[in-house]
């Protein structure tokens, strides 16, 4: 390709956001021989003794000199990758290869500060947060710092467990696996909105005596600033019970401190369980019934301690923005309330919540908690040692009066919705009023395999109904349709190939923007046109969909042999040699033959010579399918069945690293307590295979089983 050579580089489709080669400038470092040091001795030494301070001084590897032009949104992408089970780890080589790698940056590498004083320059900059907003906040107190005008629009990739600010801005809950090409069109077409950022003051309460003090408390706060919210009582409680357990401390002003226990916590599903677990045993020991006795809230003025005494709350938030734990919306819809004003997260106001242990319960399934007041400015005068936490920082803290104040307004990318559907065909033609698209759902199974080769994913879809929706629906319309297909007797839906009902985890596949297919995040759904990811026909996908049927490279399952009561009864021969197929069928992960024997009365407790049953046949394989077919229909005792070496099927998985297949026996409600011959239970297993995620998550779920035992005891 020599004749190219020449030819000038076009950056590629991301052309605006890519820093050009020709900004970057290599600084040479300064020659240190000892004539130059004596010469140049006194100049040294004022340089070092000057008002910029060290950073200033410090060399660096490059300069940036920007040309700057109206066109181009010049992108600094910083990674967190301990944030989201590791997932900033693997993104980071990502965007690497579609960017300059000088515009992408590891905050554990030293930080966002040198990277940001480099570019503070460059015109029209935007940034992208890779991380939770721990992460973000992280970002904006460092744009704090260094004062930079204007200050850069932050963007969000969200890969941490709550993400409630990345929700707000519409960046979703979590990263699952949209395409970078996307996320960096995002990031360009994205509007600039504000963001409320409030000062928390705190100092000792002169007022609190000897008795109320506590020797694990601190006078000091995480945070002397947050952008999500404030709160006390029982969620802090619970979130601090959690950074204790994985030996954190929290980010600091500057930057994050280095985890004890990293290995324990670096998977989204395992933190949301110890969560419950801790909220649990929380609500049995009732630590913070009395919060009400022990703060006093003046708002704007107005002393609401004798409303909030009424209450009785477990839990007080003050929230800046609209989403809480995790993505619940603990204010309320817009819709639902007309004596205050619409919640945001520019207006200058704070959101005062009270929670009892009924409205925290029903905030997961829509609800929401007691609406104080709006207001300004808050004065919070707590009486003894309470859990409080800042942004999901926690710490508990002494008796102390704490101020709370607007601080700013910092600069944010929100994701922005398409201003108008595409056509499905033609760029000519208008969008028509009505819609009729054929929906197929996908397995997972099939999904992991296959999601790289759109044209065989599409053959191994299972097609579900119709659905006749407007020509501008977006997705969460579109939802609302399609979980009505199997609901309706005569319609559509009734037709279905499959009898299988959708599960509650489905989520819509986009088939058209990329060269595979990927995910779309629920939190998402309002901001993509039904249009924009189906042309024909409309893929989804369903995580429990059981068996891929569909798919051609496997037997179509014949017609159920007839199992009524006047069917002869089997003779011990064939029972065996039914019994021998079935294990068959197992081991050579035969869904559909496995399906079928068992429809011609085949039994699912049998067993091989080594006592081995067909769930331990499909673990050794690996058969999500086949393994989630068994917990199905097969009776509970094959759960902790156990072949000649005491072996249960968990141990099994634990040992060969299967981490989905483990929670899918876990959550049947296999025992984690059991132990094989030589004394071993599945979490030890899991640590001798050295899989410590796996060993991490089995030894939370052990610790939930014990509670759950002792309190059946206790209730016993």
């Amino acid at each position: 390709m020599l004749q190219q050579i020449e030819e000038p580089c076009s950056l590629g489709v991301h052309a605006a956001v890519v820093i050009p080669p020709t900004w970057i400038l290599r600084a040479r470092r300064p020659q240190n021989t000892l004539k130059a040091s004596k010469k140049k001795k006194r100049a040294s030494f004022k340089r070092k003794s000057s008002k910029k301070g060290p950073e200033e001084g410090r060399w660096r590897p490059f300069i940036i000199r920007p040309t700057p032009s109206p066109l181009m949104k010049p992108l600094l992408v910083f990674v967190n990758p301990k944030s989201g089970g590791n997932q900033g780890a693997k993104i980071i080589q990502s965007f690497l290869w579609y960017l300059n790698p000088r515009q992408v940056f590891d905050l554990s590498q030293g930080g966002p500060r040198e990277a940001l004083e480099m570019y503070r320059k460059v015109h029209n900059l935007r940034i992208l947060a890779c991380g939770g907003d721990g992460t973000v906040g992280w970002i904006l107190s460092t744009l704090d710092q260094l004062r930079l005008k204007p200050p850069p629009p932050v963007a969000i990739l969200p890969l941490g467990t709550g993400n409630d600010l990345a929700r707000t801005l519409n960046w979703g809950g979590g990263y699952t696996d949209e395409p970078v090409s996307k996320i960096l069109s995002h990031v360009e077409e994205g509007n600039v909105v504000q963001l409320d950022r409030w000062d928390l003051h705190a100092e000792p309460n002169p007022e609190a005596g000897p008795e109320d003090r506590d020797e694990g408390a601190t006078d000091r706060l995480p945070l002397d600033v947050f952008n999500n919210y404030f709160s006390l009582g029982f969620d802090a409680h619970v979130t601090l019970e959690f950074h204790e357990s994985r030996g954190w401390a929290g980010w600091a002003q500057e930057c994050p401190q280095e985890e004890a226990n990293p290995e324990k916590f670096n998977s989204r599903f395992r933190n949301k369980m110890f969560y419950a677990g801790t909220a649990f045993s929380d609500f049995l020991m009732g630590s913070s019934k009395d919060l009400a006795k022990h703060i006093r809230v003046v708002c704007d003025g107005t002393d609401l301690t004798p409303k909030i005494q009424d209450l009785k709350p477990q839990c007080v938030v003050f929230l800046n923005i609209p989403r809480y734990c995790a993505g619940t919306m603990p204010w309320g819809h817009p819709g639902e309330h007309h004596d205050f004003e619409p919640q945001r997260h520019d207006d200058g106001y704070l959101e005062v919540i009270g929670f009892t242990m009924t409205s925290l319960a029903a905030l997961q399934v829509g609800g929401h908690g007691e609406r104080l007041t709006q207001c300004r400015e808050v004065v919070l005068t707590t009486s003894k040692a309470i859990p409080v936490q800042v942004d999901g920082e926690p710490c508990k803290l002494a008796a102390s009066r704490i101020r709370i104040a607007l601080r700013n307004q910092a600069t944010m990318v929100q994701k922005a919705k398409r201003r108008s559907a595409a056509p499905l065909h033609s760029d000519q033609q208008p969008v028509p009023e009505q819609l009729r698209i054929q929906v197929s759902r996908v397995s997972m199974h099939d999904y992991e395999a296959l999601h790289y080769d759109k044209e065989q994913l599409k053959e191994a879809s299972v097609p579900l109904g119709t659905v006749v929706v407007p020509g501008d629906s977006d997705l969460e319309l579109c939802r609302a349709h399609i979980e009505r297909l199997q609901q309706e007797p005569d319609g559509a839906g009734a037709k279905s190939p499959t009898c299988q009902k959708l599960s509650p985890k489905w989520c819509f596949l986009d088939a058209t923007t990329a060269s595979r297919f990927y995910r779309i995040d629920r939190a998402q759904e309002h901001l993509n046109y039904v249009t924009e990811i189906a042309q024909d026909e409309i893929y989804i996908l369903d995580p429990e969909l059981l068996g891929a049927s569909a798919r051609p490279d496997l037997p179509t399952p014949t017609s159920p042999l007839p199992t009524s009561p006047c069917s002869p009864t089997p003779r011990n021969g064939q029972v065996f040699r039914a019994g021998e197929e079935l294990i068959e069928a197992a081991k050579r992960n035969d869904f559909c033959k496995l399906q079928e024997l068992h429809r011609a009365g085949g039994d699912l407790m049998h067993r091989d010579e080594r006592s081995r049953t067909l769930l331990h046949h499909a673990v050794s394989t690996g058969s999500k399918d086949v393994v989630r077919y068994l917990l199905d229909h097969a009776p509970p005792e094959i759960l902790d069945a156990v072949e000649e070496n005491g072996e249960t099927c968990l141990h099994q998985a634990a040992a060969l690293g299967q981490r989905t297949i483990c929670h899918y026996i876990v959550e049947a409600g296999a025992s984690l307590m059991k132990t094989d011959q030589q004394g071993d239970t599945p979490r030890q297993r899991a640590e001798k295979a050295q899989d410590t995620e796996l060993a991490a998550y089995l030894e939370n779920r052990q610790h939930y089983q014990m509670i759950q035992r002792e309190d059946q005891e206790t209730a016993v």
